[in-house]
């Protein structure tokens, strides 16, 4: 079976090119160009189908390489929705229940632990339902220095955060988003399964999936590739990939690259989910981890505007920025990628998708 599932990914990107898509290209660019952005990818696809998917300008703010769909950019918080259906697959394989509680893996950390955290849930931490502390980049705690391999320093830090005051919950949600909180989710994953977040990524989406995932950042030292980019004093600056800045602990909520071209078979395999195909995962657990649970299901947004059903998440750590739509009507997606993320990233990308979506609209 496991061959397969190599080569279903594959089968459900055919690329249907047109020249009529050659103006939602020419206005892509100038997005890119108006709103300062070096380098722009995206994609328009349906559960079978690449519909339009270009690469545009520069690796770099400084250099001239030019951009390639062999690209690869970091997917900062996107990474969520794949930890969920890495540890998805382990629920399917009955390692794991969604209503698993933290402390029966760990009950241990029980007495060092707040009182409130008791009762969490699998599900809970994945749906950010266990009010875990943020650990957004701003006002975080003062976190102590850990040491040890890297899965040691992540499971103390775990221990850390389980000794915090839970997060309040605001009146307009019924979630506390939380990097720590898929921290958690991983840790009980590893318990299960006695291997480390990173073996087991590398399996499910390099071996079985044939992704080519990869963690933290492009690496742009030895090969042409991206370059994220910080913003200060008006100008973005080039960020190596040997720079010492870095995710450090919640790795599995946003810590992850990948080519645009293998994001969309990654993608494709939800939208067929939505279809009721089951593709590596059943079905039903595609669209339980898409829209299982109002506002905030398993690593996805849904949003209804207009009278229309949207699942979506963007991510970012600062240097790169990765958006996905699902329109789950048209089971269609919209996918964009950059190597900066400022204002006018963000107002560029907002254009850009509006367009799009008003093309497949019209």
């Amino acid at each position: 079976m496991k061959n397969i599932f190599l080569i279903i990914p594959l089968l459900l990107s055919t690329f249907k090119y047109s020249s009529a898509y050659g103006q939602s290209k020419a206005f892509a660019d100038s997005v890119r160009l108006a709103n300062n952005i070096p380098e722009l990818s995206y994609a328009v696809i349906t559960e079978n189908s690449t519909i339009e998917m270009f690469a545009l300008g520069y690796h770099s703010a400084k250099s001239k390489d030019t951009a390639s769909l062999d690209d690869r950019f970091h997917l900062g918080s996107n990474t969520k929705a794949m930890t969920a259906f890495l540890i998805a697959s382990y629920v399917e394989k009955g390692k794991l229940k969604w209503e698993t509680k933290f402390f029966d893996l760990f009950p241990q950390w029980r007495k060092a632990s707040k009182a409130a955290y008791y009762q969490v849930t699998l599900q809970d931490l994945l749906s950010h339902r266990a009010f875990i502390q943020p650990f957004q980049g701003f006002d975080d705690p003062e976190i102590p220095v850990f040491t040890g391999t890297k899965q040691q320093r992540r499971k103390k830090f775990g221990q850390f955060v389980l000794t915090l005051e839970p997060a309040k919950k605001d009146s307009a949600h019924s979630y506390v988003y939380s990097n720590a909180g898929y921290t958690l989710a991983a840790l009980m994953l590893e318990k299960v399964t006695g291997k480390s977040w990173e073996e087991l990524m590398k399996k499910v989406f390099n071996q079985d999936l044939n992704l080519n995932i990869q963690f933290s950042w492009p690496e742009n030292q030895t090969r042409n590739d991206t370059w994220g980019h910080l913003y200060e004093n008006g100008k973005l600056i080039p960020v190596p990939s040997t720079s010492d800045y870095r995710i450090e602990y919640n790795e599995p909520s946003g810590d992850i690259n990948i080519r645009l071209k293998d994001y969309i078979k990654y993608i494709q395999l939800h939208l067929q989910g939505l279809s009721g195909k089951s593709q590596y995962l059943k079905a039903s657990t595609l669209r339980f981890l898409l829209q299982g649970i109002p506002e905030y299901s398993l690593g996805w947004y849904n949003v209804y505007e207009n009278g229309k059903h949207w699942i979506s998440h963007s991510g970012t750590d600062g240097t790169y920025y990765a958006v996905t739509h699902i329109d789950r009507e048209r089971k269609t997606a919209y996918i964009v990628f950059t190597n900066c993320f400022t204002e006018d990233t963000q107002k560029g990308v907002r254009a850009l998708m509006r367009k799009l979506k008003q093309k497949q609209e019209n």
